[in-house]
């Protein structure tokens, strides 16, 4: 399989003991077996994700994906950016699209960052991680390197609200996107198929200013699975990673339910399925573990 490489915003949550920093262990697991090169984009910052729509001011929140894009251009041109976070691919390819419709903002963005001896085209493609996957391999090539089959697991493909509007992914549904379900199948488990949940938003950034409000979101989500019959839940988004798996103890509490569902990324099932070790593929990292995935990896 040929060697691709791609200009990589790995984005904050996926830093060293970070939330997602078992997620950034399980890609590069993955990239290593389909021989993918990731050339993380130098000195890059945060994109400022929710927080930059809360009162900092449409240019400089536009301004700090713009200053990663102009790195990106500067330290890998002609490579598309891909990135793992929903947030931080939706915050970049946000403001993609918006420079290159007004004139106007390109100019102000472009000047702002002048400060820091920077210019942006932002010519380059914005991708995610799972956009490549399905685009650039297919799931027959994902297949082939399959060593330990997931088999006799039933998984419930959480995609979340980011990495399905307003941009979604190529030729998928918007209300019942089936990507994260052809994995599954690809990789040996059964997906349920009628999970009425997977476009469902965790509720975000509620998390910290409106727990009751997320909270009641996640239970939705978890219950769904349940009643779909799923024993572990998958998704592409580390917020939505985070927030389905570690508030299950609250929601416990608060509802007198008996949550305890595994929470893992596609990468994590990949890494499992390729023979990657229980550590090589992030499985250390869960806070509810994932006894099924860690009995396959240890065989």
């Amino acid at each position: 399989m040929a060697k691709k490489s791609y200009s990589f915003y790995p984005g904050c949550s996926s830093q060293k003991a970070a939330s997602a920093s078992n997620y950034l262990t399980s890609v590069q697991s993955m990239c290593d077996v389909l021989d993918v090169e990731l050339n993380e984009i130098p000195d890059w910052n945060c994109c400022s994700a929710s927080i930059g729509y809360a009162g900092g001011g449409e240019l400089p929140r536009l301004a700090l994906s713009a200053r990663n894009m102009a790195l990106s251009e500067q330290a890998h041109p002609g490579q598309d950016i891909v990135a793992t976070c929903a947030a931080c691919w939706l915050a970049t390819k946000e403001t993609q699209e918006r420079l290159h419709a007004d004139e106007e903002l390109m100019k102000e963005t472009n000047e702002a960052l002048a400060a820091a001896g920077l210019q942006v085209k932002a010519d380059q493609k914005v991708r995610h991680m799972v956009e490549v996957l399905i685009e650039d391999f297919g799931y027959e090539e994902l297949g082939k390197p399959v060593k330990k089959p997931l088999e006799g697991i039933k998984i419930a493909g959480y995609v979340g609200c980011q990495t399905n509007r307003p941009f979604g992914i190529a030729g998928e549904s918007f209300e019942n996107p089936k990507y994260l379900d052809k994995l599954v199948e690809t990789l040996g488990a059964e997906p349920c198929e009628n999970y009425e949940k997977k476009v469902q938003c965790c509720g975000g950034a509620l998390a910290f200013s409106e727990p009751e409000k997320s909270q009641e979101l996640i239970k939705g989500i978890i219950e769904s699975a349940y009643d779909n019959g799923a024993e572990l839940i998958v998704t592409p988004c580390p917020v939505c990673q985070m927030n389905v798996e570690v508030y299950q103890d609250q929601i416990n509490a608060k509802y007198g339910t008996k949550f305890k569902m595994p929470v893992v990324y596609y990468s994590t099932l990949m890494s499992v399925a390729y023979g990657k070790s229980l550590k090589e593929a992030g499985l250390d990292g869960q806070v509810i573990r994932a006894k099924q995935l860690e009995e396959i990896a240890k065989k």
